[in-house]
């Protein structure tokens, strides 16, 4: 009789063990993105075509993304936050205020971002130039790929400035 119990016990251990196992397996499955998440992870934007102090607003994973390409007689043109692709150098940020979130808008007689919510003001390189944002507005990771950027990876050019703690 003990020898039934034995066997009992081991194959309803044997049973819970793989049932264990499955439900370890879908909760790691659920914790993997979607692949139309990973998808939209990534988004190229090509730089060939853009004129000197005019905003472009692209999206990347839901976020407005600010690019624009900034002219030499910009009061930012010498700020190491801006992007240099080929000769030009451009302005690449996420287009959301770091103080509640909401969208700035850039004003170029002025050369700068004034958010609508409480009055914040960046430069043309996203830096604060009133308060209350507490830090500038944040550059996504980015590879410079020619005259492409892609949104979404860790360029040498990010890296940089990721060291430089520009981001």
């Amino acid at each position: 009789m003990s020898n039934r119990r034995d066997f009992m016990g081991m194959a309803l251990g044997a049973f819970t063990g793989l049932g264990a196992l499955g439900a370890l397996y879908a909760a790691k499955k659920t914790w993997e993105p979607l692949p139309s998440v990973k998808a939209a992870g990534k988004a190229v934007i090509d730089l060939s075509g853009a004129k000197e102090d005019v905003l472009n607003t692209e999206v990347w994973r839901g976020k407005p993304i600010f690019v624009m390409k900034v002219s030499k007689k910009n009061p930012a043109y010498k700020d190491n936050r801006l992007v240099k692709v080929g000769n030009d150098k451009f302005f690449i940020a996420i287009g959301l205020c770091t103080h509640l979130g909401c969208i700035p808008t850039y004003f170029p007689d002025k050369g700068k971002f004034i958010c609508p919510c409480h009055g914040g003001q960046f430069d043309a390189a996203g830096r604060v130039l009133k308060a209350p944002p507490p830090k500038p507005l944040v550059i996504p990771p980015f590879n410079v790929k020619g005259t492409k950027i892609v949104l979404g990876e860790e360029g040498e050019e990010y890296k940089k400035m990721k060291a430089a703690k520009l981001v």
